[in-house]
């Protein structure tokens, strides 16, 4: 895909892994629309105030960058929220606050993408922003996690699907990354000097250099259904390796 004549949409825009894909898309050519609930003039091309969660606001949202921009040809879905809890003490009303934005909000803001690119003929590229929480185990973020792992899969199920249209759906699963979200690890001692000590680049990455991997994916042609790991290795430290053993 050639960015310098697309058009781009980016949920989540505002701030973290979203708001450096607006910068990096708009560096290379593309207009960008944000789609966020906190989304300010500055904020990419056309900034849209949005929740995700909810059907009739991106449906409304998706026309109005169609009006103003055209269709999008590339759209990225980073819009996310966390939270912690061990699954006996979660209340429904958390599992469904995260559910609400992380899956359905992806869900929908994919669908109404598609069915823009679909409407106008022209092929097109998705990005869906999961996590390497989707891959491995993490406890006290069963909410988070699961709808990261669904997030995979639906990127998977919609790139068979939409591949004959000309579209290609892949997914992006980071890992620690430098972000607002991932601040809140500052209230856990050791937790981020842990993180960087397991990583095999030794470091927590940034939202740039994660931006850069979905830049990537939307340029290449050839790649749909893949579910993209940039975590600077930390999901290759096995609690089994046979180094971390010290006998007594």
């Amino acid at each position: 895909m050639e960015l310098d004549t697309a058009v781009a949409l980016v949920t989540g825009g505002a701030s973290g892994i979203g708001a450096a894909t607006t910068a990096q898309l708009r560096d290379a050519g593309a207009r960008v629309a944000v789609l966020d609930v906190q989304a300010q003039d500055g904020d990419g091309d056309l900034a849209v105030k949005c929740d995700v969660g909810d059907e009739s606001q991106v449906i409304e949202s998706m026309q109005r960058v169609v009006d103003e921009l055209g269709p999008p040809s590339a759209a990225v879905l980073a819009a996310g929220i966390g939270g912690m809890s061990p699954i006996l003490q979660m209340s429904a009303e958390e599992w469904d606050r995260v559910q609400r934005v992380n899956l359905r909000g992806v869900f929908l803001c994919l669908r109404e993408a598609a069915r823009a690119m679909v409407a106008a003929g022209q092929p097109g590229a998705i990005v869906a922003v999961g996590s390497v929480s989707g891959i491995v185990s993490d406890r006290g973020i069963v909410h988070y996690s699961t709808t990261k792992a669904a997030v995979h899969q639906l990127a998977r199920v919609a790139a068979a699907e939409m591949g004959p249209q000309g579209i290609r759906v892949n997914a992006i699963a980071p890992g620690c990354t430098d972000t607002p979200m991932f601040a809140v690890t500052e209230q856990l001692p050791g937790y981020q000097d842990m993180v960087s000590e397991r990583a095999a680049l030794g470091r927590i990455g940034t939202a740039e250099e994660v931006a850069a991997a979905i830049v990537a994916l939307l340029r290449l042609d050839w790649v749909t259904g893949h579910v993209l790991v940039a975590d600077g290795g930390i999901t290759l430290r096995s609690p089994l390796d046979p180094e971390l053993f010290e006998s007594g």
